[in-house]
């Protein structure tokens, strides 16, 4: 019979204190009915075949799962949504049941959550079920890729997981189910059938035209694993397995066509495995002629019984022959092929949708598939910060290589050792090779051509092009800038983040000139809040506001302009292309990467000379006539003479062959440029108001108490930063107590001031009063240019404080003050829309964090990007 569990934890035992899980998640209440719902409706299982589990602890969802995969014969499904954590260490997923809380010391513990191992092997030594597919709906969904691909026994397993590996998710409303499984629940509804892989495709594509976005503001990309070529048919038809010959492999790609017919399940046996299953019915008629014959007659019966059981088995095992050769045209069986060796391939976050389309192409090429129809080699495409893999490749290989704890855990922050790194720029090989240390455990081999051009360009909207459009090129870009500006006065001109893409730093390359125009530079992409973290985003984010989008400029990339972006549809001001002449273009270019005592890394005993060949096998094919099809479909330009792949791909707005053109970026100018933007307007000033309440006394202790978490932010401040501590608390003496004194101190002496002096008082809190005095402060420090930051560490119990006019003039002093105000909340539902710490965040430009958020590492990046610490 088929059977499905689905598990859903939406209220904690444990939410208060250290060793707590984020909070409660109401959403996921709804999942579980919805999802039913969906099931019995697309006629995937009868409502009897379905066991649900609201908020389970750790023994009743064990008990639970091992009794419905026991009896699963057909199909099981597994699906789980509630809170998913990762240890600092390593690649497990942790899926945290009702009593789950945490122990986190020198080794990190899970009480009351089952790891995906523990699932994945429960499942697969319990079930006799012909095909599995566990379904995870929650933070970190993604790292359970990695754990499945160490499985042997897999083929019958496919694993659909609502996000990408390394990310966090936000629930949505309350009133809702989560946005993953809502989508879910209504794609089952639209056919009469479907399968797993489409499923993944069609979710990925809702999620690309919701916009939605992870907790770390990046495309929200469900996956999907499944062994090469195999799906599972799911609702109305025939619930076998089908082969997708062009099915998502391991990157998780579109699968293309739809799913071919295949062999049932018993002749594929007998025509693999004849000797095999003749031997096995034999040993079958022989117990039962065992169990019924009698003293010397028991020989004799088994001869004369046996006799007509051979012609049969025989005539079974040519009846499998027969029907293989009669439908081989018609299909292929894959399970057979051995799983295909993996290569993890690392790009620049604007980089990744081209290289994993350049990749789920691949797959299914001439040049990735044997004689006998197997895949020679599987493909990982992710990204990571462009800063963070620069310095991570320089600096921590050993530590992305072995994590020893939470500080520096590249695996965690970027992601697995990748075989492969295709940065935007040759010069960011060139930065890492220059400065790498001595004891590195990573080597780089780049490659010397690179494998597409495209130039950074200034996207001018149609509005302001006339003018514009006098000189498309030749010019250096602040020219162009104030040729736009002067033209019109409320234009304005903004770049994605230069410490996360390359786009954004090769902008900046021009933007600057010399050193001695860098404020210059920074104030014609001035705006409100952090820039877009990618050159993508940033055209995503225009369209918002129809008056910002019909008057602001993009430095981005020009294959955007070309392939377009993922929020295509919505309405979006025309753009025309202008090339400054100082601004270095995109150049892709392949680098292997090798470990150190990397041979074996994965369980199916791969060596590097294995590695080495699938890398080389994909390198020749980017650069080969199927690579420069994918590239010319996504916008690129040849990298030799500058011209577009695809011509007649070319719009409006773009130049078939502009020129001049400033075609490559160099080293040293790459890290001027990025160590001038970190280092711009001096040293960082951050005034910390930590909430001492007495509704505090919860969360106060342990590294996720409010102290602990003020010292884990200290690390991103210099010796050169000032910053001070004041104690939120109203003891009659004033709305706070200074525990730390505006000034530069060094890290030791102010974790010890604050674990000293600071201390849960007998008294409520009043913010209002206390943001009012932090405004003056900063305001009082001087506009000298220096990045400045308000961080409000608190319960977000703020009472009749900040409601009213109260409110209202937090709200206004902090629009114009323009110092932005991060708010930390120690609780959930803080940061939700509305909410005062919400208000005061947006509208001051600062960032406001919950416990959707991970809230130590969040607010160690915003005070890294106002300080000037060296971790």
């Amino acid at each position: 019979m088929d059977r499905a569990l689905l598990i859903g934890v939406s209220d904690y035992r444990f939410t208060k204190g250290p060793h707590a899980v984020p909070g409660k998640l109401p959403a996921v209440e709804k999942n579980l009915p919805v999802l039913r719902e969906a099931l019995v409706r697309a006629g995937v299982f009868t409502d009897g075949e379905i066991t649900s589990l609201p908020s389970p602890d750790f023994a009743e969802a064990a008990q639970e799962l091992q009794r419905v995969a026991r009896e699963a014969r057909g199909l099981l499904l597994v699906y789980f949504a509630g809170h998913g954590a990762i240890p600092s260490g390593g690649d497990e997923l942790y899926l945290q049941l009702r009593d789950a809380h945490v122990l986190a010391g020198e080794h990190t513990v899970f009480n009351g959550a089952v790891s995906f191992s523990d699932l994945m092997g429960t499942v697969l030594v319990t079930s006799r079920a012909d095909r599995i597919v566990v379904i995870l709906d929650c933070c970190f969904a993604g790292n359970a890729a990695r754990v499945w691909e160490h499985f042997e026994d897999k083929r019958r397993v496919g694993l659909l997981m609502s996000v990408q590996a390394n990310h966090r998710i936000d629930a949505g409303d309350p009133g809702t189910p989560t946005p993953f499984t809502e989508n879910l629940a209504e794609l089952l509804g639209e056919e009469d059938g479907t399968t797993v892989s489409r499923l993944a495709t069609r979710l990925r594509e809702r999620m690309a035209e919701q916009k939605r976005r992870t907790m770390r503001k990046e495309a929200w990309e469900p996956q999907l694993r499944a062994d090469a070529g195999a799906d599972v048919q799911l609702g109305e038809g025939p619930q076998l397995p089908v082969l997708a010959p062009d099915g998502p492999g391991p990157s998780g790609a579109d699968p293309g066509p739809g799913p071919r017919p295949r062999l049932p399940v018993w002749v594929a046996a007998s025509w693999r495995r004849p000797r095999a299953l003749a031997a096995k019915w034999s040993r079958a008629w022989r117990r039962k002629l065992s169990r019924t014959d009698r003293g010397g007659g028991k020989r004799s019966s088994r001869r004369i019984l046996l006799r007509p059981a051979l012609p049969v088995l025989l005539a079974l095992g040519l009846l499998g022959v027969g029907l293989y050769l009669l439908l081989g045209p018609f299909s292929r069986d894959d399970t057979h092929c051995a799983p295909p060796l993996e290569l993890r391939v690392l790009t620049d976050p604007d980089l990744e949708k081209t290289f994993r389309t350049a990749a789920a192409a691949y797959l299914t090429s001439d040049a990735n598939t044997t004689d006998a129809g197997c895949r020679r080699t599987g493909i990982t495409v992710y990204s990571a910060g462009s800063s963070d893999v620069v310095d991570a490749l320089r600096r921590r290989t050993d530590a992305w290589q072995e994590p020893e704890g939470a500080e520096v855990n590249p695996q965690r922050d970027i992601g697995p050792q990748p075989d492969v790194w295709i940065p935007a720029s040759r010069a960011e090989a060139d930065r890492v090779l220059e400065e790498q240390d001595t004891d590195a455990v990573a080597e780089l081999e780049p490659e010397e051509s690179p494998l597409a051009h495209s130039p950074v360009v200034l996207a001018v909207p149609e509005r302001l092009a006339p003018e514009a459009l006098n000189d498309i090129t030749g010019r250096p870009l602040t020219e162009m800038i104030d040729a736009l500006t002067g033209h019109a006065d409320d234009a304005a001109v903004r770049r994605p983040d230069p410490e996360f893409t390359d786009s954004g730093l090769l902008a900046t390359v021009g933007l600057y000139g010399d050193p001695a125009s860098v404020a210059q530079g920074e104030r014609m992409v001035r705006q409100q809040g952090p820039p877009s973290p990618t050159a993508g985003d940033l055209l995503c984010d225009l369209p918002d506001d129809d008056a910002v989008d019909d008057r602001t400029a993009a430095l981005v990339p020009e294959f955007l302009l070309v392939s377009g972006v993922d929020c295509e549809d919505n309405t979006r001001t025309p753009r025309w292309a202008l090339y400054p002449a100082d601004v270095p273009g995109m150049d892709p270019v392949f680098v292997r990467v090798r470990w150190d005592d990397a041979d074996g890394d994965d369980d199916s005993g791969d060596d590097e000379t294995d590695r080495d060949a699938a890398a080389a096998a994909f390198r020749d094919w980017l650069a080969g006539a199927g690579g420069r099809e994918v590239l010319a479909r996504q916008g690129f330009r040849d990298p030799g003479d500058g011209e577009l792949f695809a011509p007649g791909r070319k719009p409006d707005g773009v130049k078939f062959a502009p020129s001049p053109l400033d075609e490559s970026a160099g080293r040293d100018e790459m890290e001027q440029a990025l160590s001038a933007y970190q280092a711009y307007g001096g040293p960082g000033r951050v005034l910390f108001l930590l909430d001492s309440s007495g509704s505090m006394a919860d969360l106060w202790q342990g590294p996720s108490g409010g102290p602990g978490l003020l010292r884990q932010t200290l690390g991103g401040l210099g010796a050169e930063d000032e910053y001070g501590v004041w104690a939120v608390a109203d003891t009659g003496d004033g709305p706070y107590e200074t525990l730390l004194g505006f000034g530069r101190h060094g890290r030791k002496d102010a974790e010890e001031a604050v674990d000293e002096r600071a201390r849960v008082r007998d008294a409520s809190a009043d913010p209002h009063a206390a943001l009012l005095a932090a405004f003056d402060e900063m305001e009082d420090r001087g506009d000298d240019g220096r990045p400045q930051m308000v961080v409000h560490i608190t319960d977000g119990q703020h009472g009749e404080y900040l409601t009213g006019g109260r409110l209202r003039e937090v709200l206004d002093r902090a629009g114009a003050s323009e110092v932005p105000v991060t708010v930390a909340v120690l609780g959930s539902g803080g940061c939700d829309e509305g909410r005062p710490d919400q208000r005061i965040a947006e509208v001051s430009g600062g960032r406001c964090l919950d416990a959707g958020d991970d809230v130590g590492a969040a607010l160690h990046d915003e005070i890294a990007r106002i300080g000037t610490g060296d971790d």
